[in-house]
C-alpha cells in the first residue's frame, strides 16, 4: 500500500494538471511492480504551450507543498516532459507522442487508480 506521502504528492498533481485543464489525466499505481515510484501521473496537451504549462503548474504546486522535483526531462521540446519527484513521476506529453508511446500499455501491470481512491 503507497504511504500517505506518496498519496498526498499524487493528489497534489493530478489538481494541479487538473487546473490547468490537461486531458485524459490517468493514475497508475506502479509500487506492485515497480522501484522507481509509487505512482506514474500521465497527461495530456493540446500544444507546446498547455504542455509546458501543465508541468509548471505541477512542479509549483508540489514545490510549495515541500517536495521539489528530482529531475525534469523534455521541457524544453515540450512533447513529452517527464518530472521525477521520487514517490511519484508525472509524464505530461502532447497527444501525438502519447498514443506513440502508450505508457498505459506499457505500465498495464500497474493497478489504474482514481483520485477517489487517493483520497480514501
Amino acid at each position: 500500500m503507497a504511504d500517505s506521502k506518496a498519496k498526498e504528492m499524487a493528489r497534489i498533481a493530478y489538481h494541479a494538471l487538473e487546473d490547468k485543464k490537461a486531458v485524459d489525466i490517468k493514475i497508475i499505481n506502479i509500487e506492485e511492480v515497480s522501484v522507481l515510484a509509487d505512482y506514474f501521473l500521465i497527461a495530456s496537451g493540446t500544444n507546446r504551450n498547455q504542455v509546458q504549462a501543465l508541468a509548471d503548474n505541477v512542479d509549483e504546486a508540489l514545490h510549495k507543498a515541500g517536495y521539489p522535483a528530482k529531475q525534469t526531462e523534455g521541457y524544453r521540446t515540450a512533447n513529452w516532459i517527464l518530472q521525477d519527484f521520487g514517490d511519484i513521476i508525472v509524464h505530461v506529453f502532447d497527444s501525438e507522442n502519447r498514443l506513440f508511446y502508450d505508457l498505459e500499455r506499457i505500465w498495464c501491470d500497474g493497478k489504474q487508480t482514481t483520485i477517489d481512491e487517493l483520497n480514501e
